[in-house]
């Protein structure tokens, strides 16, 4: 059993200054998308989305359908450009790059944890993965995240408006590299959002444990295991573009990659 991201508990809110609504047009990529050393040649969208995309979901056929029983993805149901404008490469760094995050292994359990300042991470950290690098050698900003430094930008942030009974919605937040993922895991229900870059997912039932080593990376999986996979044992899989919402049930298995270097940002229903 994987362990779950540490939940966020909402602490301090205070006021960012709010940018200007943006003309309509490509989302762009935020400036994150710095030159240099491109992705690995491997890091590819999938040949087929397998998971359903919706654009006119009510809440009833969101619970009678997918909340329980399968993965879907989600467009249009909230509108974020406020809190994507906030998430640029240069804002983030003006507001937050003294600010120290908590970084963890792209490994299944990440069990290891480094601390160092955020602009650290972005200037040193955030490159295109190594296919050789191993996951407990790889550093990833997912979750961990200090809500109270971080508040004054989750605050812009507005949530799928779909929910579960017994639940409690908590954050997560994350920037990483091309080519950098998590390996498979589980944990409780949640939706996860693209704000900036490409995230591939691959995901499979709670009854169907796939194939896979905790301490290679995704991308190593991507690389070695996938193409030895007959149709029946392969994941459902999909590519999330910005703006989409991907949504998976409790207990399944899933693994990312991201595209590009991705910004993201997950709703985790504890």
């Amino acid at each position: 059993m994987a362990r779950a991201p540490r939940p966020l508990l909402l602490l301090v809110l205070w006021t960012l200054p709010a940018p200007g609504r943006p003309s309509p047009g490509p989302v762009g990529d935020g400036g994150w998308q710095r030159a240099g050393p491109g992705p690995p040649a491997s890091v590819a969208e999938e040949q087929r989305c397998t998971v359903e995309r919706r654009a006119d979901l009510t809440y009833a056929e969101f619970v009678q359908r997918y909340a329980f029983f399968r993965p879907v993805i989600l467009q249009g149901l909230t509108d974020n450009w406020r809190f994507r404008a906030l998430c640029s490469r240069e804002k983030l760094l003006a507001l937050f790059g003294d600010s120290v995050v908590r970084l963890s292994t792209a490994n299944t359990f990440s069990y290891q944890k480094v601390d160092m300042p955020f602009q650290g991470y972005v200037e040193q950290l955030l490159r295109p993965q190594d296919p050789a690098s191993l996951g407990n050698d790889t550093l990833y900003f997912f979750g961990d995240n200090n809500f109270t430094e971080w508040a004054p930008l989750f605050r812009h942030y507005s949530p799928p408006p779909f929910g579960l009974l017994g639940t409690t919605p908590a954050f997560s937040f994350g920037i990483a590299g091309a080519g950098s993922g998590v390996p498979f895991h589980w944990h409780g229900p949640g939706f996860s959002e693209v704000i900036y870059g490409r995230k591939r997912w691959f995901l499979y039932p709670p009854e169907k444990t796939p194939e896979f080593h905790p301490n290679k990376t995704t991308l190593a999986w991507l690389q070695e295991k996938y193409p030895t996979l007959g149709p029946s044992a392969r994941p459902l899989e999909c590519t999330i573009q910005p703006g989409e919402v991907l949504y998976f049930p409790d207990r399944w298995w899933h693994a990312t990659l991201n595209l590009d270097t991705s910004v993201f940002i997950s709703t985790f229903l504890g």
